[in-house]
């Protein structure tokens, strides 16, 4: 028997190893090669896409002696993904010169690749090669829209849809979405195509089975169940992570096809997984449903994706922030910069302000922040609660299109203290001159850090600039100088410092303790 070697890359550059498991990487779900090598990166739009009218009859499922009712249900309508694409490679076996055809042809067969080689200039020649590689999808209307992962048909040439009985059908891309690896097909056939549904993935609970169907390894039609393990995970591999994680058992090969609750509706779509060696270690993770309808329903109607803009960068409110700021909790996003001109702007939001609930939607954690205004459609009026100056306020807000790709920038949190140790100017012509800074820089500039300080320690360098103090805006260094003492004379430890540095402003606690 013929046997095929499947290989796949960690994505590394997805997701940044930590010091403690740096052979434990995040590894998004990539389609299984064949033969030559792996393509990298897996409703409420839909009139049809309800129960009363869905292809596949989902009344009749039981799930108390197992899952069989459901797959039988739900399996017609999960697919395959056949990509074939062109790539640029140089080849991995370096120092060989121009080899002949017979020895280029022998590499291709076995090994999918040719030996590096040089031209008669010494400079390194680069090839084109045909790639295979399959995934999964699920179909959601019976005029044939299918939905897979992005990093699926990335760089595809041409692709198929396979059915269960193993007739292929070319496929059109209609809309893609890196930011939610998101792709929609569409394939057309001479009958209707049964198709699922979306479910309401906000009702998942950890803790409630699911299942997962889908092309392992090209290995079609495998199911696999688990529970939901957790819910909200950020794998950091965009700004708008919010993943389902699960234990059924997925791998590559298994990217963009549907995860099922036990009615039958599809909750997710199987993305990725948590492994030391791209194979199935029991954690996996799904686009929720919630988001994947938004985006899906959007590529179905014009095959593009509008997301809602705020126009502030935030960061994250630490503890120690937050007990300076005079707010309870640490929940919610501080707001670090306004963005001149922004639906932010034009409403005064302000930097300072801590905002714990977006549209009635409360803050647990800032990245929840990029998420809501994501999702929010343009010209949607929004309610945006606030921490301003010791007291709530709400302030609403006419979102707009993100053109840019700029939802909410998020800044590393500081858990540090620091205390003062810093030599201080205004921003004048001069000094403009010398730190290179253009006209609209304000605020107060620092000039030199005390090496032995905490300041040092924290990073603030010549050319930070103070742009406020606590609550108040500073523009002289006496104007820090008098926040500090103020605050000495309330008893505090510490003062509130957003600096700018690149055009870019944070917020620092300074501690004022020797």
């Amino acid at each position: 028997m013929k046997s095929i070697a499947v290989s796949a890359p960690n994505l590394q550059d997805h997701c940044k190893q930590t010091p403690t498991r740096r052979s434990l990487l995040i590894a998004t779900l990539l389609t299984a090669a064949i033969a030559t090598t792996v393509l990298s990166p897996v409703n409420q739009g839909f009139a049809k896409s309800d129960p009363a009218h869905s292809a596949i009859n989902l009344a009749d499922i039981n799930v108390n002696d197992g899952f069989s009712d459901l797959v039988k249900a739900v399996r017609p309508a999960v697919v395959n993904i056949s990509v074939t694409g062109t790539t640029q490679s140089a080849g991995n076996t370096p120092g060989l010169n121009k080899q002949s055809p017979q020895m280029e042809e022998f590499f291709r067969k076995f090994f999918g690749q040719i030996p590096q080689r040089q031209n008669s200039q010494g400079q390194q020649e680069t090839y084109e090669r045909k790639t295979t590689a399959v995934g999964s999808g699920f179909i959601i209307d019976s005029d044939g829209l299918v939905v897979t992962n992005n990093h699926v048909i990335k760089n595809a040439d041409s692709i198929e849809v396979v059915f269960e009985d193993g007739t292929r059908v070319p496929a059109t891309l209609k809309g893609i979405d890196s930011k939610t690896d998101l792709a929609l097909l569409e394939i057309k056939t001479d009958h209707p195509l049964p198709y699922v549904i979306f479910g309401d993935s906000d009702q998942a609970q950890v803790g409630d089975w699911v299942v997962a169907i889908g092309n392992p390894f090209g290995l079609g039609g495998t199911t696999t169940s688990g529970i939901i393990s957790a819910r909200g995970r950020d794998i950091r591999s965009g700004p708008l992570d919010d993943f389902i994680q699960i234990d059924a058992s997925i791998n590559r090969g298994n990217s963009g096809g549907p995860l099922f609750n036990t009615r039958g509706e599809v909750i997710g779509v199987n993305s990725a997984i948590y492994s030391p060696n791209g194979g199935s270690v029991g954690i996996g993770f799904a686009i929720p449903s919630t988001m994947a309808k938004s985006v899906i329903s959007q590529l179905a109607d014009s095959g593009v994706v509008e997301r809602g803009y705020l126009g502030v960068h935030i960061q994250a409110l630490t503890a120690e922030i937050a007990e300076s700021l005079g707010i309870e909790n640490d929940d919610g996003a501080l707001v670090t910069q306004i963005i001149e001109g922004s639906p932010a702007d034009q409403a005064g939001l302000e930097a300072g302000d801590v905002i714990v609930s977006y549209d009635d939607k409360t803050l647990s954690k800032m990245r929840d922040l990029p998420r809501f205004v994501a999702m929010t459609s343009n010209g949607s009026k929004v309610k945006v609660k606030v921490w301003r100056n010791s007291s709530y306020k709400t302030i609403n807000v006419s979102i707009a299109v993100n053109e840019e790709p700029r939802l909410a920038s998020a800044l590393p949190a500081d858990k540090n203290p620091i205390p003062l140790g810093l030599k201080l100017a205004s921003v004048d012509k001069e000094i403009r001159n010398n730190y290179d800074l253009d006209e609209q820089a304000a605020g107060v500039i620092i000039i030199h850090v005390e090496p032995d300080s905490s300041a040092a320690q924290k990073g603030l360098k010549p050319g930070d600039i103070i742009r406020r103090v606590n609550q108040s805006d500073v523009t002289v260094p006496v104007d820090v100088t008098d926040a500090i003492k103020q605050s000495r004379k309330d008893n505090k430890d510490s003062v509130l410092l957003l600096v700018e540095r690149d055009k870019k402003s944070q917020f620092i606690v300074v501690s004022m303790r020797a």
